[in-house]
């Protein structure tokens, strides 16, 4: 059930700024329980809008990656709930809900057949005598190297991991296991060493000795083989910017060319779509390069700041809070799209020896990631811009109010990052400085805000608005409703955590694959929020001002606000004029 704030019905309609109109109305709010204000405005969420309405040129994700192979899921049920139908075949079984509840299905099938020609080569899951006793409450049995509690593994070695990977005629991993796995295995080893050993692997226990049997029996295993390799370049694409990953789906290409032409053909589609993807993140990540350029540039000398007034303010390009929080959650999901989920587990994975090596476009692996971080903190500064540059106390305290109802507009929608980064921005020390500004506006509004972001008790109360809207989202009957955007920097901070706090290795050197479910289970929340596409309509003027106004330093939002309310002390007056000295010199020195 959505929280309920403490604090309803303290919110009232937020008017139009710059308009006379008495007639405006609040869009519907989707936390009918827990936002403040009862609102309609369903007109305002009709229509979304094609690939070539992108705002800022800049390509969109859903839009150039649609095509899947014909048995995957674009759900969080791809991951923890839906089966291929190979996968349903072969696992009769109840399946498992959540990665806590997985059980890999490896009790099943642990004396399935396995190549025999050298004798040598054999899975730990298979031939094992598996092992089993009362432990706590439920039992935990081992299988070979795989430790497994109450039918949910648990624990296992790298080998044997690599090994469940592997499809064979007549298996093929479980696909939570399989995202699991590729999610969290650059943790241990480099994904191109992960592939190659789990191509060779796969062709390997197909040989006989008998050439002809070779060819039958690598016919009947490519279709999983292809299954396998279109999971990985469908839900971790930009491990492909390697070359060497490159090079060796290439090569798995002209493998199964030999074998099965319906196979080799799945894997040239396969391969197109997995190229359209990559080329779609260049031209997204050339268009923010050019874009973060544009917003490099300062604004106007402050030495003359009356001339600096002049500029366009946010009020000048958009007078509705609530228009300006839909363009907001347009460039939100427009920048999450693009995150790969394996960014987050590659922000503490160990530094790659082979880094140097020349990637396929060599990028960093977290470029997206930190991309979007960046465009918190622009949000952030142009907020405290916005309220800093006008000269006019009256003026100032307008456009405070008006981002007081943008933000809680983003909390109606269920946009909590822009939300907190708009929060984040009317709390820096040059906008509370400003007193007799914050005297002329009505405050109610925002300390609700603030009580719903407040940090205390690990943001608890953040924490229950983001599971009502993830309720909301789940049983959602319109796509707005479905719009999920977390305060980010804590998404990473939880993952980040939960990595430092469990061990990646138990005593016995075994890998801690519980550790690995819950990091999988993070992800895919994200995955979800993230494939959502916006509905609401582009306004290709207002994002250009989002993501493209210069915005000021922290040294010059400080000097901004001296200008703008004068110093009240001995302390402030030394800031200023210290200030001052350092900008000039830096302006003389440019």
């Amino acid at each position: 059930m959505p929280p309920i704030t403490p604090y309803a019905g303290k919110f009232n309609p937020c008017g139009l700024y710059g308009s006379n109109s008495n007639n405006y109305q609040q869009p519907h709010s989707p936390y009918r329980h827990c936002a403040s204000v009862k609102i309609t405005k369903e007109s305002a969420y009709n229509g979304g809008c094609s690939e070539a309405e992108n705002p800022y040129d800049i390509p969109h994700a859903h839009s150039l990656y649609c095509v899947v192979a014909a048995d995957s899921v674009n759900t969080k049920e791809r991951h923890y709930s839906s089966r291929s139908a190979v996968s349903e075949k072969l696992h009769s079984g109840a399946q498992p809900h959540s990665p806590r509840q997985h059980s890999t299905t490896c009790p099943a099938r642990v004396h399935r057949q396995t190549s025999t020609s050298s004798g040598s080569e054999q899975s730990c899951r298979s031939n094992a005598a598996a092992k089993s006793r009362l432990y706590g409450h439920g039992i935990t049995a081992s299988y070979g190297e795989m430790c497994y509690h109450d039918n949910s593994l648990v624990s296992a070695s790298l080998e044997a991991l690599i090994q469940h990977l592997v499809p064979t005629v007549d298996y093929y991993p479980d696909r939570s296991y399989v995202f699991t796995f590729l999610l969290s295995s650059r943790l241990f080893l480099h994904p191109y060493e992960l592939m190659t050993r789990v191509c060779h692997l796969c062709v390997e226990q197909q040989r006989s000795g008998d050439t002809l049997l070779d060819k039958i029996r690598f016919r009947e295993v490519a279709p999983k083989l292809v299954q396998l390799l279109t999971e990985w370049t469908e839900t971790f694409p930009y491990d492909f910017r390697d070359e060497r990953m490159m090079r060796c789906l290439k090569d798995m290409t002209h493998h199964v060319a030999r074998g099965d032409e319906y196979s080799w053909r799945a894997m040239q589609q396969m391969t197109q779509r997995l190229i359209k993807r990559l080329s779609a993140l260049g031209q997204y990540e050339e268009a923010v390069a050019a874009l973060s350029a544009v917003a490099s540039e300062r604004p106007a000398s402050l030495k003359s700041k009356r001339e600096s007034a002049l500029r366009t303010d946010v009020l000048s390009v958009c007078d509705d809070p609530f228009i300006l929080a839909q363009q907001l959650t347009h460039i939100e999901l427009d920048r999450l799209s693009f995150i790969g989920p394996e960014e987050f587990i590659q922000t503490f994975a160990l530094k790659d020896p082979l880094e140097n090596h020349k990637g396929f476009f060599r990028k960093r692996k977290t470029s997206n990631l930190e991309t979007y971080v960046n465009w918190f903190n622009r949000l952030s500064y142009l907020v405290a811009t916005e309220i800093c540059m006008p000269v006019k106390k009256k003026q100032r305290a307008r456009i405070i109010e008006f981002f007081i109802d943008v933000a809680q507009e983003c909390y109606n929608i269920g946009n909590f990052n822009s939300l907190m980064a708009i929060i984040t921005g009317m709390n820096m020390s040059p906008v509370a400085r400003l007193k007799k500004t914050w005297s002329k506006v009505n405050t109610d509004k925002f300390e609700i805000l603030e009580h719903q972001m407040d940090p205390s008790s690990n943001f608890s109360n953040y924490r229950t608005a983001l599971r009502g809207a993830t309720q909301r989202s789940e049983t959602a009957h319109s796509v707005q409703e479905k719009i999920v955007i977390p305060f980010f920097s804590l998404l990473i901070k939880d993952i980040y955590f939960l990595n430092e706090g469990c061990a990646s290795r138990l005593p016995n050197g075994h890998i801690n694959f519980e550790k690995l479910w819950e990091l999988a289970k993070q992800v895919s929340e994200f995955l979800v929020w993230r494939q959502v596409i916006c509905p609401f309509d582009r306004d290709r003027r207002i994002l250009q001002h989002l993501v493209t106004t210069p915005v000021f330093a922290e040294d010059e939002l400080h000097l901004a606000s001296y200008e703008s309310e004068g110093p009240e002390n001995n302390m402030e007056k030394d800031s200023r004029r210290s200030l001052r000295s350092s900008l000039l010199h830096r302006e003389n020195r440019s």
